[in-house]
């Protein structure tokens, strides 16, 4: 099997066998997008962060013209691979030409909790997106909630539903609705997370490189990946996905979603 060989799975998304594969939390945040997204006609879409670039290809097939920005050179070579056979533009740095071509929805999961000045960046990648353009970010969940595998992903905070909330406003966007994602089954894997960075010792490198590396390490991921893909792994995943659904409006996940309009 070619480490480069990319697959396409309706239930579970883009997969660069060998390398990077959806993991479970991946998989309820994923859904939740693509909800978010699915009454936009075809566009032009920003991913800030994009990872390996998984998401981008369910976006592509739905007929978006997709960019993604990753700064990390490991993701963005995951990135290329993953869109070998697409055009979908992965970029390492903002092109001066966007604020004149601006997109119609930006799209960035689990990257500013890497961020200091969350305010600017948010600001920043604002200013890419047209007037009546729609914004999905998410965030990991509860300050209370930091752990071990906080710290080894290169994260500088987790957030309240109020600081999400206010971050949003104050970088000038209007939000139409807050979901809180994952329970019960990434609450599990959170706690898994933190048992095995605990466990291994899993090296804590600053922030920039443990940020580099937190979006495509997938070593574990692969090696139970075929569970994943066996009927009683879908079924599972079917009943999690079922189950994040009702409990949206509570504070039980494990990560906040915000669905916005740029003003």
């Amino acid at each position: 099997m070619s480490a480069t060989t990319v697959s396409v799975d309706d239930e579970l998304g883009a997969v660069l066998e060998g390398r990077w594969v959806p993991a479970p939390r991946y998989l309820l945040r994923r859904d939740r997008v693509l909800v978010a997204l699915a009454d936009m006609p075809p566009g032009r879409i920003l991913e800030v962060g994009c990872g390996a670039g998984a998401l981008l290809h369910d976006l592509h097939r739905l007929g978006h013209r997709c960019t993604g920005l990753e700064h990390s050179e490991a993701a963005r070579g995951m990135a290329v691979a993953m869109h070998a056979h697409t055009d979908v533009e992965i970029v390492a740095a903002a092109a001066p030409a966007w604020p004149a071509q601006p997109f119609d929805a930006l799209v960035s999961c689990e990257v500013l909790e890497h961020i200091n000045d969350d305010t600017a960046a948010l600001r920043e990648w604002l200013s890419f997106v047209r007037p009546g353009g729609r914004v999905v970010l998410s965030v990991p969940a509860h300050p209370t909630w930091w752990g071990p595998h906080d710290v080894w992903a290169g994260h500088v905070r987790r957030y309240s539903k109020a600081a999400f909330v206010d971050l949003a406003e104050r970088a000038g966007l209007q939000v139409d609705r807050v979901e809180c994602y994952g329970f019960p089954v990434a609450n599990l894997t959170m706690v898994l997370r933190n048992l095995a960075t605990v466990i291994k010792g899993k090296d804590a490198l600053d922030v920039a490189a443990s940020t580099a590396r937190s979006g495509v390490e997938r070593h574990t991921e692969v090696k139970l990946f075929a569970g994943q893909t066996s009927l009683p792994g879908r079924l599972a995943l079917r009943a999690a996905l079922a189950m994040q659904k009702r409990f949206l409006s509570t504070p039980l996940g494990e990560g906040y979603l915000i669905v916005a309009t740029r003003p």
